[in-house]
């Protein structure tokens, strides 16, 4: 094989690697759980630090606040997690783990986002770059700029904030 189509290979396999894990682990969430990927996520992070504000857990999270309540709505009618308005600021709300909730995350597995955001979020900002140019690229290259992200093997398509432009395509 010559050099290029061994990068090129490599990236194929690379994504195919990604796809995998993400496929597993999301069963994984789902078969002891009976929950999305996502909302166990919601659930494992609430266990870190809870109560938690709507807009706070949306930014942990890098979701949109629309994409947050509908999780939100969907574990709060599981019995997972309360709403609590706040007393000095009736526009916030805070979210918490029921007995129940906390119970759940005791026996679930990890979720790979959790492993994902981690990593990135260590990474310097010269790798985040290059890794960001790199995937606007694949998007590019299969033409879904404008396709609304699903949450991870989900329906649930997240609301983004617009991303710049790249001037230099």
């Amino acid at each position: 094989m010559k050099a290029k189509a061994l990068v090129v290979a490599g990236i194929i396999d690379d994504i195919r690697r990604v796809f995998q894990v993400l496929t597993e682990q999301s069963k994984k969430a789902e078969s002891a759980t009976s929950l999305t990927s996502s909302q166990l996520w919601v659930i494992k992070i609430l266990k870190e630090t809870s109560p938690r504000k709507v807009s706070d857990l949306a930014l942990r999270m890098y979701l949109h606040p629309a994409t947050m309540v509908g999780l939100l709505d969907r574990l709060e009618a599981k019995g997972l997690v309360t709403r609590t308005r706040s007393e000095k600021d009736r526009r916030v709300v805070h979210i918490d783990l029921t007995d129940k909730g906390r119970e759940l995350e005791i026996h679930s597995p990890e979720v790979v986002q959790t492993l994902l955001v981690h990593g990135l979020e260590s990474l310097t900002a010269q790798k985040l770059a290059l890794i960001s140019e790199g995937l606007e690229q694949v998007v590019r290259i299969l033409g879904v700029e404008g396709v609304p992200p699903h949450l991870i093997l989900s329906l649930e398509t997240n609301t983004p904030k617009r991303r710049k432009k790249d001037t230099a395509s």
